[in-house]
């Protein structure tokens, strides 16, 4: 049950990961913490420059739409 899960996220991810620039990493970071924390995306943007990498609002922005309705079809509703 669980690698079939593992499966189908990643599945899910690689559609919806296609043609983006960045490490999984940083992309799963930023969405992460706009998804759980009150933070706005240049709150993100500064905290990731900190960090040594450079991203626009705008693209953590994208990152938001694609990857959070790409994980939320992963896991149905109970």
């Amino acid at each position: 049950m669980l690698d079939f899960r593992k499966s189908l996220i990643n599945g899910t991810l690689n559609k919806v990961l296609k043609r983006l620039h960045y490490p999984l990493e940083v992309m799963l970071t930023c969405v992460r913490w706009h998804v759980a924390y009150p933070l706005s995306l240049r709150h993100i943007e500064e905290m990731m420059q900190e960090r040594g990498v450079f991203v626009d609002h705008s693209t953590v922005h994208r990152w938001a739409i694609k990857i959070a309705a790409g994980v939320g079809r992963s896991f149905p509703a109970t």
